[in-house]
C-alpha cells in the first residue's frame, strides 16, 4: 500500500509548535502516534543551537565542522537533514518550510532526495508557500477555525490589493536625514580568507544611496561574509579598500559609527530577542539599535512606531508580547524595526522565510514602496527570487576555487 503523504498550508499566524505538537502526538495522524518519526524544522534546529549556546553539546555536525551557531541558515538545514537521515531511517519525517535558506541547485538536490526517501518514508510537510508543496505530494490540506484539517483552498493574491496599505507615504524619520556621501559603499579588490580558505576574491562593489540591490549567491559562497564587511562586523575589513557612508574602513571608525547608517534584518534576529518586551516597544528599539528598551522614548518616537505598525496593518497587536507572536508576525515586526530610523542603507538577510504567501506579498509591495522614495538603498539576499519584489540590480557571487568572485548584472 503506498504511503500517504500530506502536506498542511499554514499560513503566518498559525501556531507551528502547536501543529507541530498535533503531528507528533497522533491527534492529526493517528496512524503515527508511536511510530519512530524525526522533525526537520527550525524549531529543532533551534533546539540544538540552544543546547550548543547553553550546555556546549554538539550533536549536529556541519561539513566544515563548525558549529550550527556559527553556520548559515543553509549549511545548518543540510547538517541537520544528515543528521536526521544518519541513522535508521524515520517511519515518518516532518518537513517544515523545507526550502528557505537553499539555494537553487540545492533545493534540486532535496527534492530528488526526498522524492527517493518517500517510498520507505512517509513525508509530512508544513510550507507556507503553496509553491514549495513536493511533487510527490497530492494531498494539500490546511488548518480549519478548529485547528483540524481540511483541503486546500487556493486563494488568487491580487498585488494591486496589497498596495492600498502603502498609498500613503512612508512614515516620517524622527530626525532630518543628511544628504548622502557618494558612494554609500564602495569595496575595491577585496578578498577574505579564513585558515587559508579562501572565501572571496578580488570583490569590486559600490553602491550609490537609494539603489535597491539583491545579493545572490549559492550557500557557502560568502553572502554572509561580505554582509559582515559592509555591517562593520568583520574584522577581516581592516587593512582593505573599503569605504563606509563617506568613512575609509581603518581610519578610526567605530563599529557603531557604521551601524547608525543602517537597518539590518537577519532571521538569526529571531534568536536574539528573548526579552518579553510588546510589539510597539520592540520596533521603538530600533531607534537605538538596542535588544530590549532601557530608555524612555520621545513622544515622537512613540507615534512614529505607531505609524508603522498602522502600515502593517498590526496596530491591533502594538501592546501583545512579542514572543506570543507567530514567526511571520514577528518577521514583520522585525523589519519594521529596522526600517524605523529611515536608515541610508537597509539589509534585508533571507526575509521573507517563514511568512505566508499574502505576508510574502505585502512585504514586497513595502519594500518595493522604501525603493521609490530613493533614500535608503537596500541589500536583498534571497536564494530565490519573489516575483513582486524589484531590484535595480543584481550582484552575484560566483564559488571559485581560489575564493567566490562577483559580477554585477541588471535585475
Amino acid at each position: 500500500m503506498p504511503l500517504q503523504h500530506a502536506a498542511i498550508y499554514i499560513s503566518s499566524t498559525d501556531d507551528k509548535k502547536a501543529l507541530l505538537k498535533q503531528i507528533e502526538t497522533g491527534v492529526l495522524f493517528p496512524e503515527l502516534y508511536k511510530v519512530k518519526g524525526a522533525v526537520f524544522s527550525e524549531v529543532t534546529l533551534n533546539n540544538y543551537i540552544n543546547e550548543e549556546l547553553e550546555h556546549e553539546n554538539f550533536q549536529v555536525k556541519t561539513k566544515n565542522n563548525r558549529s550550527l551557531a556559527t553556520s548559515s541558515e543553509g549549511e545548518r538545514k543540510r547538517a541537520l537533514l544528515n543528521h536526521i537521515l544518519a541513522g535508521d531511517a524515520p517511519k515518518y519525517l516532518v518537513l517544515d518550510n523545507v526550502f528557505d535558506c537553499l539555494d537553487t541547485a540545492t533545493q534540486q538536490n532535496t527534492i530528488r532526495q526526498f522524492t527517493t526517501l518517500s517510498s520507505t518514508t512517509q513525508i509530512i510537510q508544513i510550507t507556507t508557500r503553496i509553491r514549495d508543496v513536493l511533487p510527490f505530494i497530492t494531498k494539500v490540506y490546511q488548518l480549519a477555525s478548529d485547528r483540524a484539517l481540511c483541503p486546500f483552498q487556493s486563494k488568487k493574491i491580487a498585488l494591486e490589493a496589497l498596495y492600498i496599505y502603502f498609498v500613503n507615504d512612508l512614515p516620517k524619520p524622527y530626525k532630518e536625514i543628511p544628504e548622502q556621501k557618494r558612494p554609500l559603499i564602495k569595496l575595491t579588490n577585496v578578498s577574505v580568507s579564513y585558515l587559508e580558505r579562501p572565501i572571496l576574491k578580488a570583490i569590486d562593489w559600490t553602491i550609490q544611496p537609494g539603489e535597491f540591490w539583491q545579493l545572490i549567491g549559492p550557500n557557502g559562497s560568502g553572502k554572509s561574509t561580505l554582509l559582515a564587511l559592509i555591517s562593520g562586523d568583520n574584522p577581516k575589513g581592516y587593512h582593505q579598500d573599503i569605504t563606509l557612508f563617506g568613512i575609509t574602513k581603518g581610519s578610526g571608525e567605530s563599529v557603531w559609527d557604521i551601524k547608525k547608517h543602517i537597518g539590518f534584518y537577519t532571521s538569526d534576529m529571531l534568536r536574539g530577542f528573548k526579552r518579553k518586551d510588546s510589539v510597539l516597544r520592540m520596533i521603538v528599539s530600533g531607534f537605538v539599535d538596542s535588544i530590549g528598551l532601557y530608555q524612555v522614548p520621545t513622544d515622537t518616537q512613540m507615534a512614529i512606531a505607531n505609524s508603522w505598525l498602522t502600515l502593517l496593518k498590526l496596530s491591533h497587536l502594538a501592546h501583545s508580547s512579542f514572543q506570543l507572536l507567530s514567526n511571520g508576525h514577528k518577521r514583520l515586526v522585525l523589519i519594521a524595526r529596522a526600517m524605523v530610523k529611515h536608515p541610508a542603507l537597509l539589509i534585508l538577510d533571507e526575509p521573507t522565510n517563514g511568512l505566508d504567501d499574502y505576508d510574502a506579498k505585502l512585504f514586497g509591495a513595502l519594500i518595493n514602496k522604501i525603493a521609490e522614495t530613493r533614500k535608503t538603498a537596500i541589500i536583498y539576499v534571497s536564494h530565490r527570487p519573489e516575483e513582486f519584489i524589484t531590484p535595480d540590480f543584481n550582484y552575484n557571487l560566483t564559488p571559485c576555487k581560489n575564493g567566490s568572485t562577483g559580477s554585477v548584472t541588471l535585475a
